[in-house]
């Protein structure tokens, strides 16, 4: 039976492995939807995960599902202590993402880890997750998955941005859903800060002092991604291929490579949101924090950027799996057609009972 209103714990692990993002939420249905972040946390990788999950691009599928079987069991009990932590009682579900360990949409390829069985054994409630498989399976790219919740969660906004490892987008356009991946961002623009010791790039200051080297910024928009009609998406396996190679063939000081990778990305995002005049748009994710990057898409456009509290610029993806596997516990569309290119829409996901 169909309940109007749902307690769960949403859980997204993003491709710039900042750490595993956790939300307490209540979802309300009377005619539209609504939503309530109860509470939110970031817990951050230690050393050891964050080496093993950046080089997950180099193993073999044989390799990876010995790394799926750990790394289940590893954000299980990440899981298991948010949910002590905090008294969470009377859970629907516990909705996860898991971490994208492989993504090749053209060759029926999708594999995120942390989404076998075993994590419901150990937590113990009802778990919804492996969200990309099926609509890879019926031809789709397998994201971008969380358009539905721009659409029933966002709904006053002409455009949704999310600026986490890509920048991608969703909007209505003749009455239907569709969205797709921009450019990356934070997966580059964290590879190289990382090389003077920082995680980020706070406010973008760095990239603020360098200089934009033309041809290098030339490359980068020329590249063949971004002719490509939707729906497309991207993946660390193209960026290690053709984003890295290009930029580090430039041998340029890192606060050069900054500037001229937030210039392209400026670019990139302010050719997206041009065909609506007087535009809304949400921006979330952790490029919302990089003043400069949204001083740069401002300077691009005059569309009217909008940056919510920051709970919500913050937790938005993890709210959204949250959401994902609500409407899976409907048995209700989650995943467009219109968005990923697959032969239907459909209800993705797979629901383990405790």
């Amino acid at each position: 039976m169909k309940k109007n209103e749902y307690h769960v714990v949403g859980v997204m692990s993003g491709t710039s492995l900042d750490g595993i993002d956790l939300v307490e939420a209540n979802f309300y249905f009377d005619d539209s939807w609504r939503f309530e972040i109860v509470r939110a946390e970031t817990i951050s990788y230690n050393k050891k995960w964050q080496q093993k999950l950046a080089g997950l691009v180099s193993l073999s599928l044989e390799e990876l599902r010995g790394i799926d079987k750990g790394y289940t069991v590893f954000l299980a009990e990440v899981i298991k202590d948010f949910i002590k932590k905090n008294n969470i009682k009377n859970i629907d579900a516990v909705c996860s993402h898991g971490h994208t360990a492989l993504h090749q949409p053209d060759k029926k390829l999708t594999l995120q880890i942390g989404n076998l069985p075993k994590i419901t054994e150990i937590l113990n409630e009802t778990v919804v997750c492996n969200f990309r498989a099926q609509d890879v399976e019926l031809g789709g790219q397998g994201a971008p998955l969380v358009p539905i919740g721009d659409k029933l969660l966002f709904p006053e906004y002409d455009y949704c941005l999310n600026l986490g490892g890509f920048a991608n987008i969703s909007t209505e356009m003749n009455n239907e859903r569709i969205a797709y991946d921009i450019c990356p961002v934070n997966i580059v623009l964290n590879h190289y800060v990382r090389e003077l010791g920082f995680g980020f790039d706070d406010g973008g200051q760095i990239a603020s002092k360098g200089e934009v080297n033309t041809l290098l910024l030339t490359e980068l928009n020329a590249l063949d991604f971004y002719a490509e009609k939707p729906p497309k998406s991207l993946g660390l396996e193209w960026v290690k291929k053709t984003v890295f190679p290009l930029i580090d063939n430039f041998e340029l000081e890192t606060r050069d490579i900054l500037k001229t990778v937030v210039e392209h990305i400026a670019i990139q995002i302010s050719s997206q949101i041009a065909s609506k005049n007087n535009a809304t748009i949400l921006i979330t994710g952790g490029g919302a924090y990089n003043t400069y990057l949204i001083n740069r898409i401002k300077s691009y456009s005059e569309q009217n950027i909008v940056i919510p509290e920051n709970k919500v610029v913050e937790f938005k993806e993890a709210l959204i799996f949250g959401f994902l596997g609500v409407l899976k516990l409907r048995n209700e569309v989650n995943c467009f057609q219109s968005v990923t290119g697959a032969s239907k829409d459909h209800s993705s996901g797979e629901v383990f009972l405790p």
